[in-house]
């Protein structure tokens, strides 16, 4: 039998040298739910969900709530007893919040290393190759998050990117779950302090399934061929993992002994393709209404396009019935539309959808969900067309018109200016037809619209909002 985790050494032990390679997994703990109590300190010790987009199911839940036993995914509706048999707290997304302290958890968590790859909202690589007393520094670094910004993290440290992730796994589960692991390693768990023998020990006792890299199918047909614990996939000889399962779990089997084949990427790779698509939040049937939506998708498309320095070449708009309501009659059409040339301009993209949109839609139909897909993008100089009649990629007014346009919404909030299409405060807008430009923009926040998402337990929107601004009044 491996041994367990020997007690830490005495202080006046001698440091270990610095490692020659290694990486930190910084990791927000149940992020959403920690961001809502940052404001709400009411919500601490009460068990909180966050629902979906239109409040339709717990996408981040409390380890409170979690012991109450709701489910990733469980729909509202089957859990929405449990506010008054449990004490239950719901909200709507707050993506708004939640994305402001992503970038000031991350802004926090670069110091503690010399690189940081950014992972997901609240999940970042620290390369700290070369660096001594990483165990100090990452204990330093999390109790800095917590004082500044009041979130909880948890920061595994090993030699390769799946060592460190699941160097994580066991500083969360240490602290969630006692005896799942020894206690001295939670919020912290640093494998390069440990020795061969105990890091053995520490595979040992974790499932397959929770080792970053293995899927629920690939987990199944592992167990399947009785390879149950991290240690059994780590032993595995990979080349016989990469012809019977795939080079990918080949990669996860050789990092997990200590081979490092997954690189650091301090600058995230620019997206394929670009997507921005919502459920509404009561059936729409009017054309208007679809006008403003989907004008409103594209202005979003094109704004992470430029922030990406890409053009789309091509773009696709559908609309779609819900399927889910079988009293409906069902309808569901896309449309590709080519971009040539290739461009960022949101006059040019919006107006664009509107194009498609006249001839996807079909009067009578209760419309339940629409997107704006952003295609073949492309990045570098735009090639100059031999057509001297076509409008030029990238021509000097639409440069100096978007720059402006992104200045204002960096400055003063995503919708400080807008195109008239989408709507607002004075109707509709109507601008924008088939080919032409998206319309007039306007300088206030739109009103409400019937294809908005349904957000009716959201929180405000403390950092991002002046007029959601806390407020704390004396006595």
């Amino acid at each position: 039998m491996s041994a367990p985790i020997a007690p830490a050494h005495a202080a006046a032990a001698a440091p270990p040298p610095p490692p020659a390679g290694a990486f930190a997994l910084v990791d927000g703990n149940n992020f959403y739910a920690a961001c809502e109590r940052v404001f709400e300190p009411r919500l601490r010790g009460r068990p909180l969900v966050v629902l979906s987009n239109n409040d339709g199911c717990a996408i981040a839940r409390s380890e409170e709530a979690k012991a109450l036993g709701v489910a990733m995914g469980a729909p509202w509706f089957r859990i929405r007893h449990l506010e008054q048999q449990a004490g239950l707290v719901a909200l709507s997304a707050n993506f708004a919040l939640y994305g402001d302290m992503s970038q000031r958890l991350m802004e926090v968590a670069a110091e503690l290393g010399q690189g940081q790859e950014i992972y997901s909202i609240d999940e970042c690589f620290i390369d700290l190759t070369g660096l001594p007393e990483a165990s100090a520094r990452a204990r330093q670094t999390r109790e800095r998050i917590q004082r500044w910004l009041g979130l909880p993290t948890c920061i595994g440290i090993g030699p390769t990117k799946t060592l460190a992730k699941l160097a994580n796994h066991i500083a969360k589960s240490a602290e969630r779950k006692p005896g799942s692991y020894p206690a001295r390693l939670a919020q912290v768990c640093n494998l390069l302090e440990l020795t061969a023998r105990q890091r053995d020990w520490l595979l040992q006792r974790t499932p397959v399934a929770e080792v970053w890299g293995v899927g629920p199918r690939s987990a199944a047909q592992l167990q399947a061929h009785g390879v149950q614990t991290a240690l059994d996939l780590q032993r595995l000889d990979p080349a016989l993992v990469r012809q019977r399962w795939s080079v990918v779990l080949e990669r996860t089997v050789r990092e997990l002994g200590g081979l490092a084949c997954i690189g650091f990427e301090q600058v995230p790779a620019p997206k394929q393709q670009i997507a921005v698509t919502r459920s509404f939040g009561q059936p729409v049937t009017e054309l208007d209404d679809l006008r403003q939506a989907l004008s409103h998708f594209g202005s979003r498309a094109a704004r992470k396009l430029r922030q990406q320095g890409s053009r789309a070449g091509a773009l696709l708009v559908f609309i779609r019935t819900s399927p889910f309501r079988p009293q409906d009659a069902p309808y569901a059409r896309s449309l590709v539309l080519p971009l040539n040339p290739p461009s960022d301009d949101t006059l040019r993209l919006v107006g664009t959808t509107l194009q498609a949109l006249q001839a996807l839609y079909r009067p009578g139909y209760r419309y339940a969900k629409a997107g704006v897909l952003l295609l073949d993008l492309q990045s570098g100089p735009p090639q100059a067309e031999l057509d001297w009649g076509a409008p030029q990629a990238g021509s000097g007014r639409s440069q100096r018109l978007m720059r402006a346009l992104d200045a204002v919404n960096d400055r003063f909030g995503a919708q400080a200016l807008w195109l008239g299409a989408a709507g607002g405060a004075g109707g509709a807008g109507g601008a924008g037809g088939a080919g032409g430009g998206g319309g007039t923009a306007g300088c206030t926040e739109p009103a409400p619209r019937p294809w908005q998402m349904r957000q009716q337990r959201r929180s405000p929107r403390y950092t991002t909002r002046w007029d959601e601004l806390l407020q704390v009044r004396a006595g």
